[in-house]
Protein backbone atom coordinates (compact mmCIF):
# COMPACT_ATOMS: atom_id res chain seq x y z
CA UNK A 1 0.00 0.00 0.00
CA UNK A 2 1.55 3.35 -1.01
CA UNK A 3 2.46 5.77 1.75
CA UNK A 4 1.39 9.39 1.51
CA UNK A 5 4.18 11.83 2.26
CA UNK A 6 4.60 15.59 2.43
CA UNK A 7 8.03 17.05 1.68
CA UNK A 8 8.36 20.67 2.76
CA UNK A 9 11.01 22.39 0.70
CA UNK A 10 10.53 19.67 -1.90
CA UNK A 11 11.67 21.91 -4.77
CA UNK A 12 15.02 22.49 -3.10
CA UNK A 13 18.28 20.62 -3.46
CA UNK A 14 17.88 17.86 -0.88
CA UNK A 15 14.09 17.93 -1.00
CA UNK A 16 13.85 17.25 -4.73
CA UNK A 17 16.26 14.33 -4.44
CA UNK A 18 14.13 12.94 -1.62
CA UNK A 19 10.94 13.41 -3.67
CA UNK A 20 12.44 11.34 -6.48
CA UNK A 21 13.43 8.53 -4.12
CA UNK A 22 9.96 8.44 -2.53
CA UNK A 23 8.28 8.31 -5.93
CA UNK A 24 10.59 5.50 -7.04
CA UNK A 25 9.44 3.35 -4.15
CA UNK A 26 5.79 4.02 -4.92
CA UNK A 27 4.82 6.71 -2.40
CA UNK A 28 2.23 9.39 -3.12
CA UNK A 29 4.08 12.67 -2.66
CA UNK A 30 2.94 16.22 -1.99
CA UNK A 31 5.35 19.17 -1.90
CA UNK A 32 5.05 22.42 0.05
CA UNK A 33 7.38 25.14 -1.22
CA UNK A 34 7.28 28.91 -1.67
CA UNK A 35 9.98 28.72 -4.40
CA UNK A 36 12.03 31.49 -2.81
CA UNK A 37 15.10 29.26 -2.94
CA UNK A 38 13.59 26.08 -4.42
CA UNK A 39 13.59 25.58 -8.18
CA UNK A 40 10.45 24.59 -10.08
CA UNK A 41 12.64 22.84 -12.64
CA UNK A 42 13.65 20.32 -9.94
CA UNK A 43 10.08 18.97 -9.99
CA UNK A 44 9.41 19.05 -13.72
CA UNK A 45 7.99 15.82 -15.06
CA UNK A 46 7.35 14.39 -11.59
CA UNK A 47 3.95 13.09 -10.50
CA UNK A 48 3.61 15.22 -7.38
CA UNK A 49 0.97 17.51 -5.94
CA UNK A 50 2.37 20.98 -5.30
CA UNK A 51 1.09 23.31 -2.61
CA UNK A 52 2.69 26.72 -3.01
CA UNK A 53 2.96 28.66 0.21
CA UNK A 54 4.89 29.85 3.23
CA UNK A 55 5.92 27.84 6.26
CA UNK A 56 5.09 30.96 8.25
CA UNK A 57 1.38 30.50 7.40
CA UNK A 58 -0.27 27.88 9.64
CA UNK A 59 -3.27 27.77 7.31
CA UNK A 60 -1.10 26.96 4.29
CA UNK A 61 0.90 24.38 6.19
CA UNK A 62 -2.25 22.74 7.53
CA UNK A 63 -3.62 22.50 4.00
CA UNK A 64 -0.43 20.77 2.85
CA UNK A 65 -0.25 18.35 5.77
CA UNK A 66 -3.80 16.98 5.50
CA UNK A 67 -4.17 13.28 4.69
CA UNK A 68 -0.46 12.52 4.95
CA UNK A 69 1.20 9.77 6.96
CA UNK A 70 4.74 11.16 7.13
CA UNK A 71 6.03 14.72 6.90
CA UNK A 72 9.63 15.21 5.80
CA UNK A 73 10.32 18.75 6.96
CA UNK A 74 13.20 20.05 4.85
CA UNK A 75 11.79 23.50 4.18
CA UNK A 76 14.06 26.16 5.64
CA UNK A 77 15.91 29.38 4.97
CA UNK A 78 19.45 28.05 4.77
CA UNK A 79 22.97 29.53 4.90
CA UNK A 80 25.00 30.73 7.86
CA UNK A 81 26.02 34.01 6.14
CA UNK A 82 22.40 34.83 5.30
CA UNK A 83 21.39 34.26 8.92
CA UNK A 84 24.14 36.62 10.08
CA UNK A 85 22.83 39.30 7.73
CA UNK A 86 19.16 38.72 8.57
CA UNK A 87 18.65 36.75 11.80
CA UNK A 88 15.01 37.83 12.15
CA UNK A 89 13.87 36.16 8.93
CA UNK A 90 16.02 33.12 9.63
CA UNK A 91 14.26 32.70 12.97
CA UNK A 92 10.78 33.29 11.53
CA UNK A 93 11.13 30.65 8.80
CA UNK A 94 13.24 28.08 10.62
CA UNK A 95 11.67 28.24 14.09
CA UNK A 96 8.13 29.55 13.66
CA UNK A 97 7.78 27.67 10.37
CA UNK A 98 8.80 24.43 12.05
CA UNK A 99 6.36 25.04 14.87
CA UNK A 100 3.59 25.45 12.28
CA UNK A 101 4.54 22.12 10.72
CA UNK A 102 4.51 20.39 14.10
CA UNK A 103 1.17 21.90 15.12
CA UNK A 104 -0.47 21.01 11.80
CA UNK A 105 0.95 17.48 11.93
CA UNK A 106 -0.37 17.05 15.46
CA UNK A 107 -3.78 18.44 14.56
CA UNK A 108 -4.35 16.09 11.59
CA UNK A 109 -2.79 12.99 13.14
CA UNK A 110 0.38 12.57 11.07
CA UNK A 111 2.26 9.44 12.14
CA UNK A 112 5.78 10.92 12.12
CA UNK A 113 7.66 14.13 11.32
CA UNK A 114 11.27 13.83 10.15
CA UNK A 115 13.08 17.14 10.64
CA UNK A 116 16.26 18.11 8.80
CA UNK A 117 18.58 19.90 11.18
CA UNK A 118 22.23 20.76 10.74
CA UNK A 119 25.74 20.22 12.07
CA UNK A 120 25.69 23.96 12.81
CA UNK A 121 23.94 23.22 16.13
CA UNK A 122 27.27 21.90 17.46
CA UNK A 123 29.35 24.99 16.69
CA UNK A 124 33.10 24.51 16.93
CA UNK A 125 33.05 21.27 18.87
CA UNK A 126 36.28 20.16 20.48
CA UNK A 127 35.03 16.57 20.50
CA UNK A 128 35.90 14.97 17.17
CA UNK A 129 34.25 12.95 15.86
CA UNK A 130 31.20 14.67 17.30
CA UNK A 131 28.49 12.49 18.81
CA UNK A 132 24.90 13.42 19.59
CA UNK A 133 25.79 13.64 23.29
CA UNK A 134 28.06 16.63 22.59
CA UNK A 135 26.49 19.76 24.14
CA UNK A 136 25.19 22.06 21.37
CA UNK A 137 27.01 25.39 21.07
CA UNK A 138 25.82 27.10 17.86
CA UNK A 139 27.87 30.04 16.62
CA UNK A 140 25.45 31.51 14.07
CA UNK A 141 21.81 32.61 14.16
CA UNK A 142 21.11 29.78 11.70
CA UNK A 143 22.54 27.25 14.17
CA UNK A 144 20.53 28.77 17.01
CA UNK A 145 17.32 28.56 14.96
CA UNK A 146 17.96 24.95 13.97
CA UNK A 147 18.59 24.01 17.61
CA UNK A 148 15.37 25.70 18.73
CA UNK A 149 13.44 23.85 16.03
CA UNK A 150 15.03 20.57 17.12
CA UNK A 151 13.91 21.12 20.68
CA UNK A 152 10.35 21.81 19.54
CA UNK A 153 10.33 18.51 17.64
CA UNK A 154 11.58 16.50 20.59
CA UNK A 155 9.29 18.35 22.99
CA UNK A 156 6.23 17.47 20.88
CA UNK A 157 7.21 13.80 21.00
CA UNK A 158 7.35 13.99 24.78
CA UNK A 159 4.23 15.95 25.59
CA UNK A 160 1.72 14.86 22.92
CA UNK A 161 0.62 11.25 23.05
CA UNK A 162 1.36 9.22 19.90
CA UNK A 163 3.21 12.12 18.24
CA UNK A 164 6.47 10.95 16.66
CA UNK A 165 9.35 13.09 15.46
CA UNK A 166 12.94 12.39 14.43
CA UNK A 167 15.73 14.96 14.14
CA UNK A 168 18.48 14.47 11.56
CA UNK A 169 21.62 16.59 11.78
CA UNK A 170 22.92 16.77 8.21
CA UNK A 171 26.63 17.37 7.70
CA UNK A 172 27.66 19.43 4.62
CA UNK A 173 25.47 17.83 1.99
CA UNK A 174 26.43 18.05 -1.69
CA UNK A 175 25.21 16.49 -4.93
CA UNK A 176 22.90 16.82 -7.90
CA UNK A 177 20.54 19.81 -8.08
CA UNK A 178 22.60 21.91 -5.67
CA UNK A 179 22.66 25.35 -7.24
CA UNK A 180 25.99 27.09 -7.86
CA UNK A 181 24.30 30.38 -8.73
CA UNK A 182 23.12 31.60 -5.33
CA UNK A 183 25.27 34.06 -3.41
CA UNK A 184 24.97 31.57 -0.56
CA UNK A 185 25.91 28.54 -2.66
CA UNK A 186 27.84 25.74 -1.01
CA UNK A 187 31.50 24.98 -1.60
CA UNK A 188 31.17 21.97 -3.91
CA UNK A 189 29.02 23.46 -6.72
CA UNK A 190 30.95 26.73 -6.55
CA UNK A 191 34.28 24.92 -6.86
CA UNK A 192 33.05 22.73 -9.72
CA UNK A 193 31.81 25.65 -11.81
CA UNK A 194 34.90 27.78 -11.06
CA UNK A 195 37.42 25.06 -11.93
CA UNK A 196 35.47 23.99 -15.02
CA UNK A 197 35.54 27.55 -16.37
CA UNK A 198 39.13 28.36 -15.41
CA UNK A 199 38.27 30.74 -12.58
CA UNK A 200 39.99 30.73 -9.18
CA UNK A 201 38.19 29.06 -6.28
CA UNK A 202 37.58 31.36 -3.35
CA UNK A 203 38.49 29.87 0.02
CA UNK A 204 37.65 31.58 3.29
CA UNK A 205 40.51 30.95 5.74
CA UNK A 206 43.54 28.76 5.04
CA UNK A 207 41.59 25.91 3.44
CA UNK A 208 42.69 23.37 6.01
CA UNK A 209 39.39 23.56 7.88
CA UNK A 210 37.68 20.19 7.55
CA UNK A 211 34.11 19.17 6.81
CA UNK A 212 32.28 15.84 6.76
CA UNK A 213 31.09 16.24 3.16
CA UNK A 214 28.11 13.97 2.61
CA UNK A 215 26.70 12.92 -0.75
CA UNK A 216 22.99 13.65 -1.10
CA UNK A 217 22.12 10.05 -1.96
CA UNK A 218 23.33 8.96 1.46
CA UNK A 219 21.27 11.69 3.12
CA UNK A 220 18.13 10.63 1.25
CA UNK A 221 18.64 7.02 2.34
CA UNK A 222 18.98 8.10 5.97
CA UNK A 223 15.93 10.36 5.80
CA UNK A 224 13.70 7.56 4.54
CA UNK A 225 15.09 5.18 7.16
CA UNK A 226 14.24 7.74 9.85
CA UNK A 227 10.56 7.64 8.88
CA UNK A 228 10.37 3.91 9.58
CA UNK A 229 12.84 3.04 12.38
CA UNK A 230 10.73 1.95 15.40
CA UNK A 231 13.07 3.31 18.10
CA UNK A 232 13.93 6.62 16.44
CA UNK A 233 11.11 8.85 17.69
CA UNK A 234 12.21 11.65 20.01
CA UNK A 235 15.86 11.21 19.06
CA UNK A 236 18.47 13.21 17.14
CA UNK A 237 20.94 11.59 14.74
CA UNK A 238 24.07 12.64 12.91
CA UNK A 239 23.84 12.00 9.18
CA UNK A 240 27.19 12.26 7.44
CA UNK A 241 29.90 10.33 5.64
CA UNK A 242 31.93 9.74 8.79
CA UNK A 243 35.22 10.90 7.23
CA UNK A 244 36.31 14.55 7.05
CA UNK A 245 38.14 16.29 4.20
CA UNK A 246 39.74 19.72 4.07
CA UNK A 247 38.49 22.46 1.75
CA UNK A 248 41.83 22.29 -0.07
CA UNK A 249 41.36 18.55 -0.60
CA UNK A 250 37.91 19.12 -2.09
CA UNK A 251 39.39 21.60 -4.57
CA UNK A 252 42.17 19.18 -5.52
CA UNK A 253 39.77 16.25 -5.96
CA UNK A 254 37.37 18.21 -8.16
CA UNK A 255 40.29 19.46 -10.27
CA UNK A 256 41.51 15.89 -10.70
CA UNK A 257 38.05 14.67 -11.77
CA UNK A 258 37.74 17.52 -14.27
CA UNK A 259 41.33 17.19 -15.46
CA UNK A 260 41.82 20.91 -14.98
CA UNK A 261 44.25 22.99 -12.89
CA UNK A 262 42.99 24.81 -9.82
CA UNK A 263 43.89 28.34 -8.73
CA UNK A 264 43.07 29.40 -5.19
CA UNK A 265 42.13 32.82 -3.86
CA UNK A 266 42.29 32.90 -0.06
CA UNK A 267 39.93 35.28 1.72
CA UNK A 268 39.34 36.14 5.40
CA UNK A 269 37.35 33.63 7.46
CA UNK A 270 33.62 34.35 7.70
CA UNK A 271 31.74 35.14 10.90
CA UNK A 272 29.84 32.12 12.18
CA UNK A 273 31.88 29.52 10.28
CA UNK A 274 33.18 26.55 12.25
CA UNK A 275 36.73 25.22 11.98
CA UNK A 276 36.29 21.46 11.87
CA UNK A 277 33.31 19.13 11.57
CA UNK A 278 33.30 15.34 11.73
CA UNK A 279 30.41 13.08 12.73
CA UNK A 280 30.23 10.01 14.92
CA UNK A 281 27.69 7.82 13.11
CA UNK A 282 27.39 4.99 15.62
CA UNK A 283 23.92 6.02 16.87
CA UNK A 284 22.49 6.30 13.35
CA UNK A 285 24.05 2.98 12.41
CA UNK A 286 22.58 1.26 15.47
CA UNK A 287 19.04 2.69 15.50
CA UNK A 288 18.36 3.71 11.89
CA UNK A 289 20.47 1.09 10.17
CA UNK A 290 22.23 3.90 8.29
CA UNK A 291 25.49 3.18 6.49
CA UNK A 292 26.71 5.68 3.87
CA UNK A 293 27.10 3.71 0.65
CA UNK A 294 28.60 6.37 -1.64
CA UNK A 295 32.02 7.78 -0.81
CA UNK A 296 33.35 11.30 -1.28
CA UNK A 297 35.14 10.84 -4.61
CA UNK A 298 32.27 8.93 -6.22
CA UNK A 299 29.79 11.54 -4.95
CA UNK A 300 31.94 14.32 -6.39
CA UNK A 301 32.16 12.47 -9.73
CA UNK A 302 28.37 12.23 -9.90
CA UNK A 303 28.00 15.90 -9.01
CA UNK A 304 30.55 16.96 -11.61
CA UNK A 305 28.69 14.85 -14.17
CA UNK A 306 25.40 16.53 -13.29
CA UNK A 307 26.76 20.09 -13.45
CA UNK A 308 29.15 19.66 -16.37
CA UNK A 309 27.72 16.69 -18.26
Amino acid sequence: MPRTALVTGGAGFIGSNLVRALLERGDDVRVLDNFSTGNRANLEGLDVEIVEGELRSYERVHNAVRDTEVVYHLGALGSVPRSVQDPLTSNAVNVEGTLNVLLAARDVGVRRVVFSSSTSVYGSSRQLPTSETTPPDPLSPYGVAKLAAERYCISFSRVYESFESVVLRYFNVFGERQSPSSQYAAVVPLFITAIATGLPVQIHGDGEQSRDFTYVGNVVDATILAAEAPEASGEAFNIAAGSPASINTIADTIASILGEPVTREYLPSRAGDIRDSWADLSKAERILGYHPSIGLEEGLRRTVGFLCG
